[in-house]
């Protein structure tokens, strides 16, 4: 069996900056309210009159992903594209990439698993490099938030938390089996799927003939919906849960720890995370004060970034883990 490594990071977001003073604009909050509760400063949504869109900001980051890897596009087999936001109910973002990018009839892959869709992403694709069914595959996270949130005071618990833009990996073969992806690990738990969710629209609520019927402004079922103190209790559980195991099936420690990169759902989680691991600041590498939680984006974007500020070197161990609504989680252990 081979190994697969990450061998390309790339990302992109929306240039339009929301502060949460802009926000205090729109709906009873303010800077102070959302700071101690999340972290967030501000958050990147598309302008109204871009024509960016989950698909099309997937590509900008793969594009990116593909030419910092080294490798022609037209080596790429297969397509993995996670997100919760896709631009169309169907077809998937992924067959999208496959025709912006003009690549080969490859296959394209959706993964709707929110905010672990990333973490999920990567594990499926390790497996297709591992058994050699493929040798490049193209791992995208990418979501637009900004168009489905209730920006009134109603909404304002879930509506200052996201953001919108795209991050990709290119996952290659490797030979040497001393670095590359050593091991990742999911999980799943679904008597809590209502505690973080957005039910419509759905085929599991209502027949859509009576939604355009009935056309309810009152309607929150269109709008997520979290319990947020419940959420945060499960995550800083299973985020811990998820990062041990993947380190001792490597037989390792959280002692062998460069880098942690976290799912960015709120600043609370990862300072409790970090504090439990016993990790410094420069073992954490958070972004969500300025993206605000890119839910499948999150993970690339932070990885690319880190990439970018020289935060990641060769030989680092590098720990990705991501909780979310399902409540699906994840972790990804790798040896850069």
């Amino acid at each position: 069996m081979y190994r697969s490594k990450i061998s390309g990071v790339g990302h992109y977001v929306p240039s339009n900056v929301v502060t949460n003073e802009d926000l205090s604009k729109m709906m009873d909050t303010s800077d102070e309210w959302i700071q101690e509760r999340t972290g967030i400063k501000e958050r990147r949504w598309i302008d109204p009159g871009s024509d960016d869109t989950t698909a099309s900001m997937g590509v900008k980051a793969a594009k990116i992903a593909i030419e910092r890897s080294g490798i022609d596009k037209n080596d790429i087999d297969f397509i993995v594209f996670a997100t919760l936001s896709p631009d169309m109910y169907f077809p998937g973002p992924g067959v999208q990439v496959q025709k912006d990018l003009e690549l080969k009839t490859v296959g394209a892959l959706d993964v709707r698993n929110q905010c672990s869709g990333f973490v999920y992403g990567i594990s499926v694709a390790d497996q297709f490099i591992r058994t050699g069914m493929y040798k490049n595959i193209l791992v995208i996270g990418s979501e637009l938030h900004s168009k489905g949130l209730d920006k009134t005071t109603r909404g304002r618990g879930v509506t200052v938390i996201f953001g919108d833009g795209a991050g990709a990996v290119i996952l290659s073969r490797e030979e040497d089996e001393s670095r590359g992806i050593l091991s990742t690990h999911l999980h799943s738990e679904g008597e809590h799927a209502e505690e973080l969710v957005l039910k419509a629209p759905g085929m599991g609520t209502r027949w859509v003939s009576d939604i355009l019927k009935d056309n309810d402004p009152n309607d929150e079922s269109y709008y997520p919906y979290m319990n947020g103190q419940f959420v945060f209790k499960h995550a800083v559980q299973r985020f811990s849960e998820v990062i041990m195991e993947g380190l001792e099936a490597n037989g390792l420690s959280k002692n062998d720890i460069d880098l942690l990169i976290p799912h960015q759902a709120n600043l609370r989680i990862s300072q409790f995370i970090q504090r439990k691991f016993g990790l410094v600041d420069d073992q954490v590498y958070n972004n969500i004060m300025y993206y605000g939680n890119t839910t499948a984006a999150s993970i690339p974007i932070a990885l690319s970034e880190a990439w970018e500020n020289g935060a990641i070197n060769n030989g680092d161990l590098v720990v990705l883990a991501a909780f979310g609504s399902g409540f699906t989680w994840g972790s990804v252990i790798v040896k850069w």
